[in-house]
């Protein structure tokens, strides 16, 4: 079976259902998505490593992981999803110590979070991306509004499929404020260790700049 592989497009968080997440993978040569439904803490993490500027105070325990691996030399080299039952993907990570690789199984939410922290590629078979990925076609036109019209395609896919709503994240009120007012409320977010808000003020950082 051929392996494509994946980069990581983003996480759309649900206004309605608290705690429901969706990690949205993207095939490097190609177009199509394969959303991934994820937990609230897997979500904080990838996007604490996702966004370079939010540093925790403490490592989060993925950090820790890395942290540990990297004392006794343990090199995570890819990622890969290789199953796909009931609506829940199975994942492995590639390990490498002394020469040797081993496999060990793990959740696909840990295995990207981990994946993101090494530097390691992310893959899936193409089966489970004919399967699961969703193609999105754009005209000319529609291009400069792609990353919204992504989040609302999605939420609808996700709708149909009766796994979860996905809905692009609210401002929570952060459009009002300044960027200087956003970077304190920033540094204030990852202080009190709220990931979640942090990666919210962020994305709205991001979007001024």
């Amino acid at each position: 079976m051929s392996l494509v592989r994946l980069k990581i497009k983003g996480i759309s968080y649900s206004q309605t259902q608290n705690g429901a997440y969706a990690l949205i993978l993207n095939e490097v040569e190609g177009d199509r998505k394969l959303p991934i439904v994820i937990g609230a803490f897997e979500a904080q993490s990838i996007a604490i490593a996702l966004e370079k500027e939010i540093k925790p105070p403490r490592p989060l325990t993925h950090d820790l992981f890395k942290n540990f691996s990297d004392r006794f030399d343990i090199v995570i080299k890819q990622v890969i999803i290789h199953k796909l039952v009931d609506g829940v993907f199975y994942s492995s990570i590639i390990c490498e110590r002394d020469g040797i690789e081993e496999i060990i199984d793990a959740r696909t939410s840990d295995a990207i979070a981990l994946a993101l922290r090494f530097n390691a590629p992310i893959f899936t078979y193409k089966t489970i991306l004919d399967k699961a990925g969703i193609f999105l076609k754009f005209s000319s036109k529609e291009k400069d509004q792609k990353d919204n019209d992504d989040s609302i395609m999605v939420d609808e896919i996700l709708q149909e499929g009766e796994t979860i709503e996905i809905e692009s994240g609210a401002s929570d009120g952060y459009t009002e404020l300044t960027i200087d007012e956003l970077e304190a409320e920033l540094k204030k977010a990852v202080t009190n260790e709220d990931y979640e808000k942090a990666a919210k003020l962020r994305d709205e950082i991001s979007k001024r700049n």
